[in-house]
């Protein structure tokens, strides 16, 4: 028998029912879900379904619970990786217009069951609490919404709406009382979410800037400051886009041969998400230009300290020993800047390559030794417990399309799926900031 049919029966012999203490609407509003900028991916377009659950009438003074129900998120999970259980949590928010006027914060425990690979993305039902202040009708529209993801690293996917979205529901608030215009909300707030994007500013670092110095063959001299120059790099995918810092390479000589010392800025990244201690080296490629050729690697040691999402993070100096090729004025330049993150036994390595040509930091003049520089590469220094290789101990990622970047992902065990994106996150955002 329908429902209709059951009423009639139950009204029929005097028992009287009572109307349904809340309501629920589902609405549909086609959604773009921006991935971290340190993706390198691009937006992921597609539908948003929500069930919104709330009284259809109550009292001036009140305080209603509202639930948001995802039906169904925008896309599927890829056939990539399986989600574990409990990974996963929901924000966002819901818009109320009306007799009051407020950004109700909606959040979700960080409950679902696994996900497999190529199936729906399922996210635990959010809630907030609206208090009522004035009577009139109070419209309930869902807005814009967060992904949070806490395996194998914390990262968020902020979602919003691409459309105007329909009210899915509305309260009726009756019993005028001295209340203002404008509900006041309690309830979750969003979980941060990816920082800002824009190249920042570059500043200086902490070595003083010598201007280009001559010397090293005669005179005695031994420390050879170099000159502040301002680089912009260009990243492979899944890096930035693009990074400015200014560098200093600075030299000591050691018999023959130079100890480098290379500097960048401070602060000059923030880090996207927790990284334990040791999961983050830089290195870079050192051109040698003028009397003599070819290509020095220096490298740093790994971060010392964990690193907190969001938080600058400071690259630390890179040595390496470049050992002259050539009699005469020789010249050293920055070059490739690699970023080397390490989780367990993987590694996602991207490198950054200079944007034109950069400006020369360091002078030297320059005695050729047996087996030094020109027309190849020299040996990079052991600083952070190892040396590096010849070529500036550059990896290519591969990386340049999505599919090696999928490739990567999986190869490196950090792939993030939300929203049908594969999305590899490596930690920073940009280079920024001065020492």
């Amino acid at each position: 028998m329908s429902a209709a049919g059951v009423a009639l029966m139950l009204g029929g012999a005097g028992i009287l029912l009572a109307a349904s203490p809340a309501q629920a609407a589902e609405v549909s509003f086609k959604t773009e879900c921006i991935p971290p900028p340190i993706s390198g991916m691009p937006p992921v377009q597609g539908t948003t379904k929500v069930q919104i659950t709330a009284p259809a009438e109550a009292k001036v003074g009140d305080e209603v619970e509202v639930v948001w129900k995802t039906v169904e998120a925008a896309s599927k999970n890829p056939d990539v990786i399986d989600l574990e259980k409990d990974t996963v949590k929901p924000t966002g928010t819901i818009k109320v217009t009306g007799a009051a006027t407020a950004d109700l914060k909606m959040e979700g425990p960080r409950q679902n069951p696994p996900i497999p690979k190529n199936s729906p993305m399922v996210l635990s039902d959010m809630k907030g609490k609206l208090k009522l202040e004035k009577a009139g009708e109070v419209t309930l529209t869902p807005d814009a919404y967060n992904i949070n993801v806490s395996k194998p690293m914390s990262t968020d996917t902020k979602c919003t709406p691409k459309e105007t979205v329909k009210a899915a529901a509305t309260i009726k608030v009756t019993e005028a009382g001295g209340g203002t215009s404008g509900g006041t909300t309690s309830g979750g707030s969003d979980t941060g979410g990816t920082a800002a994007g824009g190249t920042a500013s570059s500043g200086g670092s902490t070595t003083s800037a010598g201007g280009t110095t001559s010397g090293g063959g005669d005179g005695g001299q031994s420390d050879f400051p170099g000159k502040e120059v301002t680089v912009a790099f260009e990243c492979k995918s899944p890096g930035p886009a693009s990074i400015n810092s200014k560098v200093a390479i600075n030299a000591k000589k050691n018999n023959g041969s130079y100890d480098l010392i290379v500097k960048t800025a401070k602060g000059v990244m923030d880090s996207p998400a927790a990284l334990p201690a040791g999961a983050l080296k830089p290195s870079m490629a050192i051109p040698v230009g003028g009397a003599d050729k070819g290509t020095v690697p220096v490298t740093g040691p790994a971060n010392k300290d964990p690193l907190e999402q969001g938080k600058p993070v400071d690259l630390p100096d890179m040595t390496g020993t470049y050992k002259p090729g050539a009699t005469g004025k020789s010249t050293l330049s920055p070059g490739t800047l690699t970023i080397e993150v390490t989780l367990g036994a993987q590694k996602i390595t991207i490198p950054c390559t200079v944007k034109g040509k950069a400006e020369v930091s360091l002078e030297l003049d320059t005695s050729a030794q047996p087996g030094g520089a020109s027309g190849g590469t020299t040996s990079g220094g052991t600083a952070g417990g190892g040396t590096a290789t010849t070529g500036g101990g550059l990896a290519d990622t591969g990386a340049a399309d999505n599919g090696g970047l999928r490739a990567l992902g999986l190869v490196a065990g950090t792939v993030i799926l939300l929203g049908g994106a594969v999305f590899t996150f490596t930690p920073w955002r940009h280079l920024r900031g001065s020492r």
